[in-house]
């Protein structure tokens, strides 16, 4: 893997959920390097301090419902930094290829001639539940798993998962971006058969010091997100992996 940044050059890089111990060495070498970094809300914010001094900080996070900077102005953020011959760090929450619209970046890097190219980061949606004690996978409880977002809720036309068919795969289901609409998508996966008894969790705030999580069953775990007053970022698992609470 190349180790040193060019000038003019974007690099993607995953941050994973939060906790800096789990940013990858290439990771931190990056943003050590970095003249300008462009960065989330969530993600390992105290690795900004490695930076070299005088580098730029540029937050573009989003807020559930809240204030966000368009997708459209942080591609010209990154383009734009680059075009002035800058090493340019795009530093994401996760994975950037996981829900973190790094393709997206990438696609718009190329199109406008910026060499670009991507350092991965440990995903949420696995290292989340393994930190509360839940493999997503278990030789005996579950062959395979399956991670898909729940921004939008099961009836919504802009919603293309087929809830219908997970609800039959019996393979653990990762839910990210799910808290508003979880009770939604718990009734769909029991109208298409998903036993109402079947293990669910929700982890908050995952790999940080305020780390919490509930597990429950598919039928209550919208109203123990409700009870709890759960709020992103948030994981739901649901299979029986959920009950095993290994930590």
């Amino acid at each position: 893997m190349q180790r040193e940044l060019i000038p003019g050059e974007v690099v993607l890089v995953g941050g994973g959920p939060g906790d800096p111990d789990l940013l990858t060495v290439a990771g931190l070498r990056a943003v050590q390097q970095a003249d300008v970094l462009v960065h989330d809300r969530l993600g390992p914010l105290e690795v900004l301090d490695q930076a070299p001094e005088g580098a730029e900080r540029v937050n573009v996070g989003k807020i559930p419902r809240g204030a966000f900077t368009p997708q459209e102005r942080i591609n010209e953020i990154l383009i734009d930094r680059a075009r002035k011959g800058l090493k340019v760090v795009r530093l994401k929450g996760g994975d950037s290829f996981v829900f973190g619209r790094g393709g997206e970046e990438w696609q718009a890097c190329v199109e406008a001639g910026v060499p670009v190219r991507v350092i991965p980061g440990v995903t949420s949606a696995v290292s989340v539940p393994a930190l509360a004690g839940i493999p997503v996978t278990h030789r005996s409880l579950s062959q395979g798993f399956t991670v898909v977002s729940g921004h939008v809720p099961p009836d919504d036309p802009r919603s293309t998962i087929a809830w219908d068919a997970l609800a039959k795969g019996h393979t653990t289901l990762v839910l990210l971006m799910a808290v508003k609409n979880l009770g939604a998508i718990a009734t769909r996966l029991q109208d298409a058969g998903m036993p109402a008894d079947t293990p669910a969790a929700i982890v908050q705030e995952g790999s940080t010091e305020n780390q919490a999580a509930w597990v429950s069953t598919l039928a209550s775990i919208g109203d123990v997100a409700r009870a709890n007053d759960v709020q992103p970022p948030a994981i739901a698992i649901i299979g029986d992996v959920a009950k095993l609470g290994l930590d």
